[in-house]
C-alpha cells in the first residue's frame, strides 16, 4: 500500500487538468454561473483569508459540475481606482506595471488553489476593450440624463487627494486609506442613482439574499413618508420648504434648522448675527457628513431671522446647525422639541421653547425633562387637531396641509446621487468634451474607447484638479459636433465603475461590437451564485443592481438584477480576531501550508475553521487534523481497493447515511459540518473495516465522489485507483435512498421513574408491547417495588413507573 504524498498527487493532477479540463460546455447541460468578487491586485498578495472565499466558490463550483451543470466560473481583475494607484505611488512605480506586475503575482498564486477558473473569460478593468464599454455605458446614461454635472461639497480625502461618494466614508474617514474625511467644493460628475431608488428598494424581495444585506441596502435608500410644509420667512419675499415625517407636530414646532450649506442661509443672517454665522458655515465645511451627524454635542447659530408656523401664524426663530446635512430632503428640518430628542436637546442648551402637541392621556406634562416619543398619544395645543390620535394624524396630516395650499405630501429617500468624478489619473477617462458652444458633448460611440495617456508623472494634484489636466495635448480637442476648438473632461471615474458591470462581460469578453450579445446574455445570465465579502453592500452590490436595472431599461440585457443569489463569507483573521495585514506581522502565508500539508488539506481547513458566514481564527494547528483525515482516508481506500470486498447491509446503510447528511449540511452551507461529516464518517467505516476486512468499491467510490469538490486532487486519483477511467468530475453525484438508511435495529433508554438504569437494543419497528418488554427484561433486578405505569416514546425511551 503506497503512502499518501500529497505533491506528487497534487503536481500529476494539475498537469492532468491543464490538457484534460474538465468544466468543458458541450452545448447541451443546463448553465451554472459561480462568480466570485473579483480581486483588487494589491501587491501584497494573497493570505490564508483570501483563500477562503475562493475556496468557497470552487466547491460550490465542483458540486455543480456533479450535479450535471455547465459551470461558469471566471475570474478577473478589479485593478482601476485607487487601491491600485496607492500601490504604485508607494512602491515609486507607474500604475501600469504594478499592476501588471501585481495581476502576474495574484493570478499564479489564485492557480495554487487549485480552482477551476475559466481563464479564457478573464477580464481587466484597464484593458481598453474593457474600459471601452465601461464608457459606452456612462454615455448612454448622459444621453438619458442619468449622468449629469454640478458644483458642490463633496467628502474630500486629503490623503488621497480625491472626492469620495457617502458610501466610501466609514465612521468619518476613507474607505481606502482611513484618513479623516472633509468637505471640498468641487464641479462633480453625479449619476442619478436616486431616479432608481424605488425599484432598488422593492427588488429586494426578489433577491435570495442575506437578510443582513437586503436590510443594509434598504436603509441605505431609506424610504419615507410625509410632508414638505412651506414657512414664509418673516419680514422677506422668501419661503423655506421643509420636510418632516411628522406633520402632526406641526403645531409644536418652536424653531428651524438650516444646513449650513443651505441657499438661504448667509443670506438670512442679520447684520448683528452675520458674523457669527459666516464663521459657523465655514467651520461647517471643513467636516464631514459622518462627522457631523456623530459630533455627541449639538452646535448652532441663530440668523436673527424669523420663519412663520403655517398653521398659527407663531415666528420661528431661524438657526443654523451642522447636523442638518443640505442633501437630505430639503437642508431645513422644523423643530418639535417636545416630541424629538435631539430637538429637545438643542432646545434646552440655548433656550428655545418647549410645547407639548402630544400627551399620552391627554394631559400636558407639567415640567418636561425628556422628549415624549411614545409612537402614539392625543393631540393638545393643536387648534382644530385637538383630540385627535397622533398615529392617525400621522397618515392624514399630509393630505390636509396639501388641501389647504402650505405644502404637499411626498415620499422622500436617504439615497443621495453618487459622486461620481476622482481627481486622479488612474481611472477610466469620462468621455465627455467640453464645448464653449455645445456645452457637454459625449465623446461618439464610434471613437471609444477614449484612452488614458500614457504619462510619467501621474501623482494626485490635491487642487481638486486631476492630473491629465495638464496633458495639454491630450485636453485640447474639437467638439464632435460643430468642430470649434474644445477641451475633454479631466477627472476619470471611480473604482467602482468597471467592477459594476464585469460579471456580464465575462460571457462575452472578445465581442468588439456589443458589451454582451443577446444570444450570450439570455443563455448565460445572470449569476446564480455570487460569493464575497459583507463590507460591499452599499458600494459595489448596490452600484451593481443600478448598472443593471439600466441596462435593463436601454434593452442591452433582458433581467433587472444581476445576482439571483449573494453568500457573504467571513473573515479569517490573525490570533486574538485581529485582521491579518503586513503592517501587524500577523499574515500567514498559504505557500508553507501548501508544501507541508498539500493544497487539499488547505482547502478543507479553510472550510473546517468555522462556519463561513462568520470570522473565524487562524490556527496552524488545525491543518494537521485535517491532514491525519486525509492520510487515513487514503489508507483506508488502498487497503480496500483490491480486496472485492463483497458488501453488507450495514455498508449500504452508511453509505446511504453519509449521502443524506453530506448533501443536507451542502446545500445549507455548512461547509465546516460538511468536513466533520467526512471524518465522522472515515470513522465509522474505518471501524466496520475492522470487522469486514475492508470496504465495498461502491461505497468508497461514493465517498470520493462527496469528497473531491473540497480535495479534488485526492478525490481524482482514488477515483483512478477504484476503476475510474474518466475525471471523477464526470461522475454523477450519488442519490440516497431513504428506505436504505433505515436502522433495524435501534438502542433505546430504559429509565426507572425518569432515571436511565438501562440500554437495550431492539427491532426498529418494534411494537410498545415488545419494546417495555424488552426494557424490563435489561433492567433485570434493578426494577423492584409495584409498577405503577408503562410508557414508551417510539425509538427513545421506554420508562416504567415504579413504587
Amino acid at each position: 500500500m503506497a503512502a499518501y504524498n500529497h505533491s506528487a498527487i497534487e503536481k500529476k493532477w494539475r498537469e492532468n487538468w491543464e490538457k484534460h479540463p474538465i468544466n468543458v460546455n458541450d452545448g447541451k447541460k443546463p448553465k451554472y454561473y459561480c462568480l466570485d468578487m473579483f480581486p483588487y491586485p494589491s501587491g501584497s498578495g494573497l493570505h490564508v483569508g483570501h483563500w477562503r472565499g475562493y475556496v468557497i466558490s470552487d466547491v460550490w463550483s465542483r458540486y455543480q459540475i456533479l450535479k450535471g451543470h455547465y459551470v461558469i466560473h471566471p475570474m478577473g481583475w478589479d485593478a482601476f481606482g485607487l487601491p491600485a494607484e496607492n500601490y504604485a505611488i508607494k512602491m515609486g512605480v507607474h500604475p501600469a506595471k504594478s499592476t501588471a506586475e501585481n495581476v502576474a503575482n495574484i493570478k499564479k498564486q489564485i492557480n495554487e488553489i487549485a480552482a477551476v477558473y475559466d481563464w479564457d473569460m478573464e477580464v481587466n478593468t484597464t484593458d481598453p476593450e474593457f474600459y471601452k464599454w465601461t464608457q459606452w455605458i456612462f454615455v448612454k446614461m448622459f444621453k438619458e440624463g442619468l449622468a449629469y454635472e454640478k458644483e458642490f461639497p463633496i467628502n474630500w480625502c486629503p490623503s488621497c487627494k480625491t472626492g469620495l461618494a457617502n458610501e466610501e466614508v466609514v465612521n468619518g474617514c476613507c474607505e481606502r486609506c482611513g484618513a479623516t474625511v472633509t468637505k471640498k467644493n468641487l464641479r462633480q460628475w453625479m449619476l442619478k442613482i436616486t431616479a432608481y431608488a424605488e425599484r432598488l428598494l422593492n427588488d429586494l424581495d426578489k433577491l435570495d439574499w442575506p437578510e443582513k444585506v437586503k436590510k443594509m441596502q434598504s436603509d441605505w435608500i431609506g424610504k419615507s413618508y410625509g410632508a414638505e410644509v412651506d414657512f414664509k420667512v418673516d419680514g422677506k419675499d422668501e419661503k423655506i420648504t421643509v420636510y418632516t415625517t411628522r406633520p402632526d407636530t406641526l403645531y409644536g414646532a418652536t424653531f428651524m434648522v438650516l444646513a449650513p450649506e443651505h441657499a438661504l442661509a448667509a443670506g438670512l443672517a442679520t447684520p448683528e448675527n452675520k458674523a457669527a454665522v459666516d464663521q459657523y458655515i465655514y467651520d461647517a465645511s471643513m467636516k464631514s457628513n459622518v462627522d457631523r451627524l456623530q459630533d455627541k454635542e449639538k452646535t448652532g447659530v441663530f440668523t436673527g431671522s424669523y420663519a412663520i408656523n403655517p398653521l398659527n401664524g407663531a415666528k420661528v426663530p431661524i438657526w443654523l446647525s451642522d447636523y442638518v446635512l443640505a442633501d437630505y430632503g430639503t437642508g431645513a428640518i422644523m423643530c418639535v422639541p417636545a416630541h424629538d430628542d435631539r430637538d429637545f436637546e438643542f432646545a434646552t442648551k440655548f433656550n428655545i421653547p418647549i410645547i407639548q402637541v402630544i400627551a399620552k392621556d391627554g394631559k400636558e406634562i407639567e415640567n418636561m425633562t425628556e422628549a415624549y416619543t411614545e409612537a402614539s398619544g392625543i393631540m393638545i395645543n393643536s387648534g382644530e387637531w385637538n383630540g385627535m390620535e397622533s398615529a392617525v394624524l400621522k397618515k392624514e396630516a399630509p393630505a390636509m396641509i396639501e388641501a389647504r395650499g402650505l405644502g404637499k405630501k411626498t415620499v422622500n429617500y436617504k439615497l443621495r446621487d453618487w459622486v461620481f468624478s476622482r481627481q486622479r489619473y488612474w481611472g477610466e477617462p469620462i468621455p465627455i468634451i467640453h464645448c464653449p458652444h455645445c456645452g457637454n458633448v459625449a465623446v461618439p460611440e464610434d471613437q471609444l474607447p477614449l484612452r488614458l495617456p500614457e504619462v510619467e508623472s501621474y501623482q494626485p494634484t490635491g487642487t481638486g484638479e486631476s492630473p491629465l489636466a495638464g496633458i495639454d495635448e491630450w485636453v485640447n480637442t474639437t467638439c464632435p459636433q460643430c468642430g470649434a476648438p474644445a477641451k475633454r473632461e479631466t477627472n476619470t471615474m471611480p473604482q467602482w465603475a468597471g467592477s459594476s458591470w464585469y460579471f456580464l462581460r465575462y460571457v462575452d469578453n472578445h465581442n468588439d461590437k456589443e458589451l454582451v450579445s443577446k444570444e450570450k446574455a439570455d443563455k448565460y445570465l445572470p449569476v446564480d451564485m455570487y460569493i464575497g465579502g459583507v463590507e460591499h453592500a452599499v458600494l459595489h452590490l448596490l452600484y451593481s443592481r443600478f448598472y443593471t436595472k439600466f441596462l435593463h431599461d436601454i434593452g442591452a440585457i433582458d433581467f433587472d438584477e444581476p445576482f439571483k443569489k449573494l453568500f457573504n463569507q467571513g473573515m479569517i483573521n490573525g490570533k486574538n480576531g485581529i485582521k491579518m495585514s503586513k503592517s501587524k506581522g500577523n499574515v500567514v502565508s498559504p505557500d508553507d501550508l501548501v508544501r507541508d500539508y498539500g493544497c487539499d488539506a488547505l482547502r478543507m481547513y479553510e472550510l473546517f475553521v468555522g462556519p463561513p458566514e462568520l470570522d473565524a481564527e487562524w490556527d496552524d494547528r488545525g491543518i494537521e487534523g485535517v491532514a491525519r483525515f486525509l492520510n487515513r482516508f487514503w489508507n483506508l481506500v488502498t487497503d480496500s481497493k483490491d480486496k472485492n470486498v463483497a458488501e453488507t447491509k450495514e455498508m449500504v446503510k452508511l453509505r446511504h447515511k453519509l449521502v443524506f447528511d453530506i448533501e443536507q449540511r451542502f446545500n445549507q452551507f455548512n461547509l465546516n459540518t460538511v468536513i466533520s461529516g467526512f471524518m465522522e464518517y472515515n470513522n465509522k467505516l474505518i471501524e466496520l473495516s475492522k470487522k469486514t476486512g475492508g470496504i465495498d468499491i461502491e461505497t468508497l467510490k461514493t465517498f470520493v465522489i462527496l469528497l473531491a469538490p473540497f480535495a479534488p486532487h485526492i478525490g481524482e486519483e482514488l477515483w483512478q485507483q477504484l476503476g475510474g477511467t474518466d475525471t471523477v468530475f464526470h461522475a454523477q453525484w450519488p442519490e440516497c435512498d431513504e428506505e436504505a438508511m433505515k436502522d433495524d435495529e435501534i438502542e433505546i433508554a430504559v429509565q426507572v421513574n425518569g432515571k436511565t438504569r438501562a440500554v437495550v437494543n431492539i427491532p426498529a419497528d418494534a411494537s410498545k408491547e415488545d419494546a417495555i418488554a424488552a426494557g424490563k427484561t435489561a433492567l433485570g433486578d434493578k426494577l423492584s417495588g409495584t409498577i405503577l405505569k408503562e410508557i414508551y416514546v417510539p425509538g427513545k425511551i421506554v420508562n416504567i413507573v415504579a413504587k
